[in-house]
């Protein structure tokens, strides 16, 4: 009899296998589709040659994770690739906030109003950075914060509405590019917690990058799996899992899934039925015969870009997509140009580029022009640099990956207190009422992202249980 069984080969599903195949337990992990990977995977989408990533694509998480930053994935070919800048937000005028590596860079570019603002915001965590994540990801109840104080100060500051810390800025150039850091979780500016948000993004940058991995995100899941082998785990693809019974008795089920399927697999009835769903993404991945024609200079090295023409305009695409059931008349686009950095994705001299905006669960439209029309006022002549696309809306997002239910790549509504209570109200989120049963999708703490801290914690939870039946 296994150890652990682990049911999805996506980040979380193969940390939480790492980490218990380090600490000497038997794990084999079971994958619906034919390449391990989730939301981090790397594929030819649309012509040959072009390399492209489904899902994310930048890992501002992925390189701070305190899960991933233990292990030796370096060893299995994972190289985080560094942009010129993290990130850039281009105005209508030419000009562009950016998020840099360098404090003062940053609130230089917000300009002379707002650029103390900034540094007295981020300047006071960033010497406890890793310690101050590692306590705002760790594992719910299992310990005290190893600084509360620093922790506490977080919570003062990022605990109300993004609106709220956004009145701290006099000008609109501050307020979009944080506006923008926050709609990375698809959550609508009013929002408890979501000034926290924001700042755990600024922060990783000014930290560690926003990294594109070489190669693509399938480099990320391709090293945890050759890690987890080389512990003695076990990785089998092509292996849908409908019910417990499909799978090989052991003293432990973790389930990289939804909690409605885990629901459903594991026989628990009605165990989430109260779990929300938030809006989904509209995603376009492009092979371009030449880099993305910018008027601003900043996003032409810029990893990802954010386009949004103002705070404003940002908080209504999120309201249009998450509380008014609409398609935005201006969608706020998340975009990333991986081959600005790493060449290897395109053929010499063509680039791959991907954005998305965001639409209500489950909208069936196309928002391909809307998106296309967006960023032509940033980048005129974007168009002519189209060489093809792949585009997915929901339903296509959540056929390729079924935890993206309705379209909803977060795996659940990023907002009021399912932002911090997820998957129900609960101490002990990753355990179900199955004693041999557990969830680790980042549906669970500390929430989306490809950092496998959900697994993490989750494969914490399980190894406690594991031990005290020893």
């Amino acid at each position: 009899m296994l150890d652990a069984v682990v049911v999805g080969a996506g980040p979380n599903g193969l940390t939480a296998a790492v980490e218990l195949a380090r600490r000497g337990f038997s794990v084999a992990v079971f994958e619906a589709k034919s390449t391990v990977g989730g939301g981090a995977r790397t594929e030819e989408l649309t012509l040959p040659g072009f390399w492209h990533d489904p899902c994310s694509a930048a890992h501002p998480l992925g390189i701070n994770s305190p899960a991933f930053r233990t292990m030796p994935l370096e060893r299995y070919g994972l190289e985080w690739l560094q942009p010129e800048l993290p990130m850039a937000h281009p105005f209508l005028d030419g000009s562009a906030a950016v998020l840099s590596r360098s404090v003062a860079e940053t609130a230089a570019s917000f300009g002379p109003r707002d650029a103390g603002a900034y540094r007295r915001l981020v300047e006071p965590f960033l010497p406890k950075w890793d310690t101050l994540l590692r306590d705002f990801m760790a594992l719910p109840m299992s310990s005290l914060p190893r600084d509360p104080v620093t922790l506490a100060r977080f919570g003062l500051a990022g605990l109300p509405p993004s609106t709220w810390l956004m009145r701290r800025f006099r000008d609109d150039r501050a307020r979009a590019l944080f506006a923008g850091l926050v709609a990375h979780v698809i959550a609508p500016l009013d929002g408890i917690i979501t000034g926290g948000v924001g700042m755990v993004f600024a922060l990783a940058a000014h930290a560690r990058g926003w990294p594109v991995a070489r190669g693509g995100s399938q480099s990320i899941s391709d090293a945890l799996t050759a890690y987890l082998k080389d512990l003695g785990g076990s990785v089998h693809t092509d292996y849908e899992v409908k019910r417990l019974d499909d799978l090989p008795p052991a003293r432990a089920y973790v389930f990289d899934t939804a909690p409605t399927a885990l629901a459903r697999i594991a026989g628990l009835g009605r165990a989430y039925e109260g779990y929300r769903y938030g809006a989904s993404a509209f995603k376009i991945d492009y092979a371009l015969d030449g880099p993305v024609p910018w008027t601003a200079e900043a996003p032409r090295v810029a990893g990802t870009v954010q386009v949004g023409a103002s705070s404003k305009e940002i908080g209504a695409a999120l309201r249009a997509a998450s509380r008014e059931g609409r398609a935005p008349d201006a969608p706020f686009l998340i975009t990333v140009q991986p081959s600005v950095v790493d060449p290897s994705r395109a053929p010499e001299g063509k680039h791959v580029f991907w954005a998305y905006g965001h639409v209500p669960n489950g909208w069936d439209g196309d928002l391909t022009d809307v998106i296309e029309r967006q960023l032509e006022r940033f980048a005129p002549g974007f168009r002519d640099r189209v060489i093809a696309r792949a585009t997915a809306g929901p339903p296509e997002l959540a056929a390729r990956n079924a935890n993206y239910v309705g379209g909803d790549i977060a795996c659940g509504a990023a907002s009021g207190l399912q932002l911090l209570l997820r998957p129900k109200l609960s101490l002990f989120p990753y355990a179900t009422q199955h004693p041999a049963v557990f969830i680790c999708s980042s549906a669970t703490p500390p929430g989306p992202g490809v950092h496998g801290m959900s697994g993490h914690n989750a494969a914490k939870a399980v190894w406690k249980r594991l031990r005290s039946q020893s």
